[in-house]
């Protein structure tokens, strides 16, 4: 009996719309779990990501240093690496701030503005970097899947050619926002 392909989802800086999007393949979850093994995110209870993964899909920019650490980790023990959706491959919505001075950003949200203690929280917040970038940006990727969330049917395709021991097409498919 051959071990199946795994199968790792990593959420980074995002509205988790990826992933839903990913629960939304209907059937196809069933006929996926029977091919791959989901060894890693939020779908499952692993708290390490694996030594060594087939395919992993990175959904959300690249914003903090815990996004860091964890990207570069997940690249060195990751076979095929997706960017998953818009913000793992352009930066989209959380790279709008970096147009802005980080200090004085954070400044006007947790003092200016603030309704509280009128200070920045830090505990259990991992320090944010200056800019905001997409994974391609930080680690090389396979592939990458545009959409905000990329759409059911790319999802599957994808997933389908890479099981089948194929390289997806992705000329004409898929398409941001």
């Amino acid at each position: 009996m051959s071990q199946k392909p795994t199968l790792a989802t990593v959420w980074l800086d995002g509205c988790s719309g990826c992933h839903m999007s990913l629960l939304d393949v209907d059937e196809f979850v069933i006929d996926l779990v029977g091919l791959v093994d989901i060894v890693y995110g939020p779908l499952v209870d692993m708290k390490a990501f694996p030594e060594m993964v087939d395919i992993t899909l990175v959904e959300g920019a690249v914003s903090s240093e815990d996004d860091l650490h964890m990207i570069r980790h997940i690249r060195e023990h990751t076979r095929t690496l997706i960017a998953f959706g818009d913000c793992a491959v352009t930066g989209n919505i959380p790279a709008m701030h970096n147009r802005f001075n980080m200090d004085d950003m954070l400044h006007e949200i947790y003092t200016t503005k603030a309704t509280h203690t009128g200070k920045m929280p830090t505990d259990g917040v991992p320090a944010l970097l200056a800019q905001t970038t997409p994974v391609h940006a930080v680690v090389p990727v396979e592939l990458t899947l545009p959409g905000c969330p990329p759409h059911v049917s790319l999802i599957s395709y994808v997933l389908t050619e890479l099981l089948a021991g194929r390289t997806p097409d992705l000329v004409n498919r898929g398409h941001f926002g």
